[in-house]
């Protein structure tokens, strides 16, 4: 059955059902039990599941990331949830250095599974300190995995699938994604890592997107119809381990590749997935690969340059009329 949901709601009913089926699962970060999380993720799961499971912490990101990793070394499940992408910069050390690294410096001996939450993203007016996508930073980490759910269905079921894995595994959820309702399949299962997902079929070209790049590469899909353009729409779904299958074979069939990535064009996610597909589909092009990213600056306060400095449809539909040769 679908059940119509926010994707915030999504989010609260795998964390319920985690903290419901497995003993060894606790949630941990601030705020997240009295306040029921910075996004009201969490509500209600404190007067649920009590203070044993459900902890607020300290306003210290590298010790509370440590105490996750403790728990995981020690057979527990934590979900450590960093309140906004900025503010796990302060925990790098442990992130890079310690629960990336050890089951690798244990000669396997060694395990953390642990699932690390937090919000990313700009489009919410708050300016250069707490609107970063640092999705790809993290991509670039061996030991770690990658999701980042761009859908209410995904918003469901990637935390179980998460949590199945034996290493630590990150949760990029863009905050402006929160309130957008969609459904999920209430009978559904464990989100398959690693695999990404054909949003919108099409001939002409692949869009590749994720997270909250997504919404706007859909809408952009639709407007291109317009211009007689039948686009697909590839959402990576997972940036590490990235499915090169998937978007390998969107570019053999429609021959053009244009990519959105909310971060600084330079270095950005956007650039290792164009590429993959220099390296392995150069000849399957038919025009060159074309990259949408965040502008290169701190992000503006004001509306309107914040808009400016994002992708948006309009900026979408005007590199696919490029590609194609019409702009």
């Amino acid at each position: 059955m679908r059940v119509r949901s926010t994707y915030r709601e999504a989010l609260r009913v795998a964390l319920r059902e985690a903290l419901r089926d497995d003993p060894r699962v606790l949630l941990l970060g601030e705020d997240v039990a009295f306040y029921g999380g910075a996004f009201a993720v969490s509500h209600g799961l404190h007067e649920e599941f009590g203070t044993e499971r459900v902890r607020d912490t300290p306003l210290s990101e590298s010790a509370f990331l440590g105490a996750g990793i403790g728990a995981a070394l020690g057979g527990l499940h934590p979900i450590v949830e960093v309140m906004t992408v900025n503010f796990s910069l302060l925990a790098l050390d442990q992130i890079v250095n310690s629960a990336a690294t050890l089951r690798h410096m244990s000669g396997g001996q060694m395990s953390v599974p642990m699932v690390v939450r937090m919000a990313t993203g700009g489009g919410r007016q708050l300016a250069a300190q707490h609107s970063h996508s640092l999705e790809g930073w993290y991509a670039h980490v061996p030991g770690i995995k990658v999701l980042a759910p761009g859908t209410v269905d995904d918003a469901r079921w990637m935390l179980p699938a998460a949590l199945r894995e034996p290493d630590p595994v990150f949760l990029f959820e863009n905050a402006r994604l929160y309130p957008m309702e969609g459904t999920y399949d209430d009978a559904g299962s464990p989100a398959e890592i690693g695999r990404a997902a054909v949003r919108r079929p099409g001939r002409d070209v692949t869009l590749i997107a994720f997270g909250g790049g997504l919404p706007k590469t859909l809408e952009a899909a639709e407007t291109l119809t317009a211009h007689s353009v039948d686009a697909e729409v590839v959402d990576l779904r997972t940036l590490r381990p990235l499915d090169a299958e998937t978007i390998l074979g969107s570019v053999r069939r429609t021959r053009r590749a244009v990519i959105v990535d909310e971060a600084w064009r330079t270095g950005s996610f956007a650039a290792e997935v164009a590429a993959r597909i220099a390296e392995e589909g150069f000849y399957d092009l038919e025009a060159p690969i074309l990259r949408i990213c965040g502008a290169e600056v701190p992000m503006p306060y004001a509306k309107h340059l914040e808009d400016a400095a994002l992708p948006q449809p309009h900026s979408i539909v005007q590199a696919v009329l490029r590609t194609m040769g019409r702009a």
